[in-house]
């Protein structure tokens, strides 16, 4: 009796589950969604601005209202399940109409979508900056005024070098002191950025920013801890750093393998040739590699590094190696080989 009644008890058991499983599956099928659409190019589509801080709920609404979305709770289910949502950047993104909520965040995600995008590369300078922010729509005295009031970490004067390199976009809402700001919080909120704030040693963090940026400039990733080396070996040893990109960076001039004679006589602290020691400050603002290379840098007695072509970048201690690769350097350059 008692076994037929465990055997009851289970079949019951088995039943509710299966009743329960059914229930929870009616109800995610009867929330309102459009179908997956295969083909999404050419099809209808709309600008939605998502404003800065805007939760999963908070955009459901926005694309339910929008027409991108059939229903409020077809988006919020699926922004909880996937983590990448947490990712939606504030401002315009160009969305289809009637898509199911899963495009929908797959779009939102998608930066080809947003249609006035900041880019800041590894490198770029506070000028580059200014100009994209006013080609974004800030004006010229709001964009001034933001580098004015930008609150920097400890230890700074300036934001060279602190505008952190990636893509950025913002709300219509936004003002450019919180366009500005947002990129020196993405520079400080970075772990690896918080390693060049926060390493001890004999260079505190605006020197070791300053050399991260000369590293971005000056050598391919695969080199940067070599050139990083050599910048520390000659500090060392009081022996000017000599580096194009400081000039570069006084000049405003990209792209140039080749620098004049007349160009490193420039009366300017960023001048690395008439100068001892590092620059003021940063001459661009340096990637993760870069600022990596700053803090490791590689073990070796390399003072001098040429580029003899694309791709081949030397180092040595000897000034006569050095000045044999130079001549190379001169032939290869003549011949057309980094153009």
């Amino acid at each position: 009796m008692r076994k037929v009644i465990r055997v009851a008890l289970a079949l019951l058991l088995v039943m509710v589950l299966t009743i329960s499983l059914f229930m929870v599956r009616s109800q995610r099928s009867a929330i309102p969604d459009f179908p997956i659409q295969e083909q999404t190019q050419g099809a209808p589509e709309v600008l939605i601005d998502i404003p800065a801080g805007a939760s999963g709920s908070e955009i459901a609404q926005i694309l339910f209202e929008g027409g991108v979305t059939k229903s409020v709770t077809a988006y919020f289910r699926v922004a909880v399940a996937d983590p990448k949502s947490k990712q939606v950047a504030p401002g315009s993104h160009r969305l289809t109409l009637k898509i199911a909520a899963a495009q929908a965040l797959q779009q939102l995600l998608d930066p080809n979508r947003i249609p006035n995008l900041i880019k800041i590369f590894e490198g770029g300078w506070k000028s580059e900056v200014v100009t994209a922010l006013m080609a974004y729509g800030f004006k010229s005295a709001d964009v001034a005024q933001a580098f004015e009031v930008v609150k920097l970490p400890v230890g700074f004067t300036d934001s060279e070098g602190l505008l952190f390199p990636a893509q950025y976009t913002f709300a219509k809402s936004a003002t450019a002191t919180q366009a500005v700001q947002a990129m020196v919080d993405r520079f400080t909120g970075d772990a690896n950025a918080q390693k060049i704030l926060n390493t001890p040693g004999r260079y505190p963090p605006r020197q070791l920013l300053t050399i991260a940026s000369i590293i971005q400039a000056e050598g391919d990733t695969k080199d940067f801890a070599k050139v990083s080396r050599v910048i520390y070996n000659r500090l060392q040893i009081d022996m000017p750093l000599q580096m194009d990109s400081t000039v570069h960076f006084v000049k405003k001039v990209r792209g140039q393998i080749f620098l004049s004679t007349q160009s490193t006589l420039l009366k300017s602290p960023y001048n690395t040739y008439k100068r001892y020691g590092l620059p003021p400050g940063p001459i661009g603002s340096p990637g993760v590699a870069a600022m990596l290379a700053a803090i490791n840098p590689v073990a070796g007695d390399w003072l001098f590094f040429i580029t003899v072509a694309p791709g081949d970048t030397r180092f040595t201690k000897s000034i006569a190696e050095f000045n044999t690769w130079k001549v190379l350097y001169t032939k290869n350059r003549e011949a057309g080989a980094f153009n």
